[in-house]
């Protein structure tokens, strides 16, 4: 086997992301674009490997500059009032025909053989899901066939993630009288998430995320926070997060913004720590921060229950009280859920006290805390992290801790050792 074994270690770390994405509706937006980027089959091999590990997946497309392409070619323009195309009925042909073309070239792509998907006989549908409304007439100006959603068929859209299959929506919605409108595919990604009640959002750009007055993308961003002056504020910008906080008030859990031009982007996005692009989510009513004295009660109610079972070394209020500066929480509706302590012992420190309520262990809140852990350690200078467990091995194992022997334990921290308790020593390096 290859002494470089990145892929393998990158592999292990994303399986925690791999088990809670499994079963989840990602709506993902791919604007035209990004369609005709060279990049994009690199974009569709990875969409590919989320429907195989398990996502379920609809795809809402764009098609402007297909739209603009063809229409160019037969000497014609897609007007536009205030930044919003208007689709006359001498137009809307040439329009539902590059859109037509893009969806076949999606479910195409979707179908090769060259791609995550070999070998499986994978279903790619698409439909009339949407039904529309006519724009109308706005400020005097008469938008004909460009039109808004009005209602989206989540019923029959489950049903087809339901029989594994890829959904996707084109930008064109009909009316209960029979008519055509052609809708703005952002927008409609927005709608149909929350509709849907998806898991994520995803709209693929040509950035690489939210970048803030000095250029630098932002790892995630609340609504509060796109209203400080620190935060550039283009057109493109203000309209991807306004739309992705109108789906997390609709109920998606978490929006992402990210590149169709850089390699791997969604991939790391969703199975690496760091991510890739910019997460917009609203105020959250569950965060993760360091412990004050009003968290002390609920430390205790927290661990207490771990202590009696023998797998936490019990703590008194008062030792609690004193060391509570080392303690990380997630709040919940103003409850601990979650907590954890890092203790600096020379050039290591101690990962201790790791516990979650038992309604909460199934959302990786216990990996969120090691990561953020493994964070404040490196930002302390330390180069190890250990952590002495009895119960906990594999848990900490599979998350790149080594056992060793407690010979090893730093020379303070190996004056407190409990020999009755044979806590195993496990290490884990800090350094890249």
């Amino acid at each position: 086997m290859s002494s470089d074994n990145d892929h393998i270690k990158w592999f292990r770390a994303s399986s925690p992301y791999i088990n809670t994405h499994r079963g989840k509706t990602f709506v993902i937006h791919l604007p035209g674009d990004a369609i005709m980027h060279y990049n994009f089959a690199n974009v569709i091999n990875d969409i590919a490997l989320l429907h195989s590990l398990g996502v379920r997946l609809v795809l809402v497309h764009g098609a402007d500059p297909q739209i603009e392409l063809h229409l160019s070619q037969l000497g014609l323009t897609w007007p536009k009032s205030k930044d919003q195309h208007i689709t006359t009925p001498e137009i809307l042909g040439d329009i539902l025909s590059p859109i037509g073309r893009t969806r076949t070239d999606l479910e195409a792509r979707l179908s090769t053989g060259h791609s995550p998907l070999q070998g499986l006989d994978t279903l790619v549908t698409s439909g009339n899901f949407v039904r529309a409304r006519p724009l109308g007439i706005v400020d005097g100006t008469d938008f004909h066939h460009t039109g808004l959603t009005r209602r989206i068929n989540t019923e029959a859209i489950h049903l087809q993630l339901a029989s594994d299959a890829i959904v996707i929506v084109s930008p064109v919605g009909h009316s209960p009288s029979g008519e055509t409108f052609v809708l703005d595919s952002h927008e409609l990604a927005q709608q149909m998430a929350s509709s849907l009640g998806a898991e994520k959002l995803i709209f693929l750009t040509p950035d690489e995320g939210i970048r803030d007055s000095d250029g630098n993308v932002l790892n995630e961003i609340q609504e509060t926070q796109f209203q400080d002056t620190d935060i550039a504020q283009s057109r493109d910008q203000v309209t991807l997060v306004a739309l992705t906080t109108q789906a997390c008030l609709g109920g998606v859990n978490r929006c992402h913004i990210l590149s169709y031009a850089l390699d791997g982007a969604l991939l790391e996005e969703l199975f690496t720590r760091d991510g890739s692009g910019t997460q917009v989510i609203r105020e959250s009513y569950e965060q993760l921060r360091i412990a004050t004295s009003d968290d002390v009660a609920g430390i205790i109610a927290l661990i207490a229950p771990l202590e009696e079972q023998g797998i936490l070394v019990r703590r008194s209020r008062e030792l609690i009280e004193s060391e509570i500066d080392h303690f990380m929480v997630i709040e919940r509706d103003r409850m601990v859920v979650a907590c954890a302590a890092l203790y600096p012992f020379e050039s290591k420190g101690e990962l201790a006290c790791l516990a979650t309520h038992p309604d909460y262990r199934n959302d990786s809140r216990g990996e969120l805390l090691l990561q953020t852990i493994e964070t404040s350690a490196r930002n302390q200078g330390l180069n190890h992290l250990f952590v002495l467990t009895t119960s906990a091995t594999h848990w900490f194992l599979e998350r790149g801790f080594v056992e060793q022997s407690v010979d090893v334990l730093p020379d303070k921290r190996m004056q407190l050792y409990n020999f009755q308790r044979s806590s195993k020593f496990l290490q884990k390096s800090l350094q890249e």
